[in-house]
């Protein structure tokens, strides 16, 4: 569980905030300021492992706040500014959004905050590697539902939406996401985009023809722009 603090000097976008981050699974919102100097206080004491934060705001900027913590924490940017976006990666954030922010875009920054919390972890704990992630959520139907990589057998992209085939499910899960925030998801070894519309399981692939591969008995279309990439993961599997 990642304790969470929310630092916005605009009364709306903190209450937007606030009620993003009680949605997402592994999140424990502890505190929420518009005035960035009593979070300061409150960073100071220890306990606080992720941080949203505005970047413009009254007497001191975000950038300048985070140069000020004592304590290592991440930082999640939520702004309206683009133009700072280079000047927060340069101070390690774990990712920059910008407002007005769609909630699928948060959460992908929510998981990438606990992934590399996760790695943080195994390193401290001396372990030689941290466990990958094997999990991730996604809103479905408002509420978050939980996804595990292995169940997936393919999804297929439908405009603003997607659908997430799985092994467990007789009917795919339906969510409000880009087919590339989704993708940014996905572990690269265990998948493999074929179209601009689908992208399959490796290990759920049966069969490959010229322009096609199946999925047992599905057949789903290798568009032009992936050919290479499919070629290539037939090339490997034949050595």
């Amino acid at each position: 569980m990642l304790r969470c603090i929310a630092i916005d000097d605009e009364e709306l976008a903190l209450e937007l905030l606030e009620d993003n981050i009680q949605k997402v699974p592994g999140l424990q919102l502890v505190g929420s300021f518009t005035n960035p100097l009593e979070a300061l206080q409150l960073l100071r004491q220890g306990g606080v492992d992720l941080v949203f934060l505005d970047i413009q705001m009254p007497g001191i900027t975000g950038l300048q706040f985070i140069q000020s913590v004592p304590q290592k924490c991440m930082f999640i940017l939520v702004t309206a500014y683009e133009s700072y976006a280079l000047d927060g990666f340069n101070l390690n954030v774990v990712d920059y959004l910008l407002k007005p922010v769609a909630f699928d875009r948060f959460v992908l920054a929510c998981n990438r905050a606990q992934e590399l919390y996760r790695l943080q972890q195994g390193s401290f704990s001396g372990g030689e590697k941290a466990a990958e992630a094997t999990f991730f959520f996604i809103p479905v139907d408002y509420k978050m539902v939980k996804v595990v990589f292995s169940d997936i057998v393919w999804i297929e992209g439908l405009k603003d939406y997607v659908k997430i085939h799985l092994r467990s499910e007789q009917h795919p899960l339906v969510t409000r996401m880009s087919m590339k925030t989704l993708e940014d998801q996905l572990p690269q070894a265990s998948f493999l985009r074929i179209h601009r519309s689908y992208i399959v399981c490796k290990d759920a692939i049966t069969a490959v023809r010229k322009n096609s591969v199946f999925l047992g008995q599905h057949e789903l279309p290798v568009g032009d722009h992936y050919k290479e990439a499919v070629d290539a993961y037939i090339q490997m599997g034949a050595r």
